[in-house]
């Protein structure tokens, strides 16, 4: 680019050509824009789509056009490639541009506010001057449409530049996303159809260990699964002395053993008690014959 043509006391100027030497001499892999040849208060760029968004993959290009009192205003912008958020030949109203100069600071460069205006695509327009509500899938669709080629826009001149710029950031973008969707519930549940029967030595497979024992089975108790075996089929279905864990031995035989513990307790209480008036009575009776009264006794009985 030839300075000479331009008057380097003029601060608009001079600023201008210090961002066009930082843009070149430290490029960016999220953009790239440089000034007309002709007029270096106009600039061609092309921007990459946001990451992890609808926009991802693509590559949209725009012009940006600075005023003459360039630091102090803001510049404006507007988007050339079709993107589903911005209208295209229509400047943009953000807060970085000539729409709201109250929010413009004169240390933002070209740089700055195209860093900004990659942030602002995958926000909310809110109804915004120059934005488009397209559907997520919409956009995914022009974002693959605008790696194609740049857009025909301008001069042979400015086409020219576009097509390099174009060349360039398509050489940095990544491909675009394919968007994934999960299976459907009926192809699940064939996939867990075919796990299980591929593995025949256990039919029940990995399944049946997360659902965890049958709660019909694990609830029923010992004396229940001994009269379901009763009541099935002996031929088809042969009875097999239950499996009774030690908490459970303990429990169907306690009643057993008690019932004979308390009537051997009985008896050893009546044969006590008997055995305690037997003595009694003898005792009684060598008292009386003792004292005389023995053949009363003995005639009286």
């Amino acid at each position: 680019m030839a300075e000479d043509k331009y008057n380097l006391k003029n601060a608009a100027v001079k600023r201008i050509l210090q961002e066009v030497k930082e843009m070149q001499s430290n490029p960016s892999d999220d953009f790239m824009s440089l000034p007309l040849e002709e007029n270096i208060f106009e600039w061609q760029f092309a921007m990459r789509g946001p990451r992890d968004s609808e926009f991802e993959g693509g590559i949209y290009h725009g012009r940006i056009q600075l005023p003459a009192e360039y630091p102090f205003k803001p510049p404006s912008f507007m988007l050339l490639t079709p993107n589903g958020r911005f209208e295209t030949q229509t400047k943009i109203c953000l807060s970085i541009s000539n729409h709201h100069p109250e929010h413009w600071q004169p240390s933002w460069s070209v740089r700055t506010a195209l860093v900004a205006l990659i942030a602002f695509m995958p926000t909310n327009p809110n109804g915004a001057l120059g934005s488009l509500e397209y559907t997520k899938d919409e956009r995914r669709v022009l974002a693959i449409k605008s790696r194609e080629t740049a857009p025909r826009y301008g001069t042979p001149e400015r086409q020219k530049l576009m097509d390099e710029i174009h060349e360039y950031m398509l050489s940095k973008a990544p491909p675009v996303p394919l968007a994934t969707s999960s299976p459907a519930p009926e192809e699940q549940n064939t996939n867990r159809e075919d796990e299980v029967q591929e593995n025949p030595e256990n039919p029940s497979g990995k399944a049946a260990e997360e659902r965890g024992p049958n709660p019909s089975v694990a609830d029923t108790t010992t004396e229940e699964r001994r009269e379901l075996a009763l009541d099935a089929d002996p031929v088809q279905a042969p009875i097999e002395p239950p499996s009774v864990r030690p908490s459970e031995h303990r429990i169907l035989h306690t009643p057993e053993q008690t019932i004979p513990r308390q009537a051997d307790d009985r008896i050893f209480t009546w044969a006590a008690v008997g055995l305690t008036i037997a003595i009694l009575a003898l005792l009684l009776k060598k008292f009386m014959k003792a004292n005389g009264h023995g053949a009363v006794f003995m005639d009286e009985s």
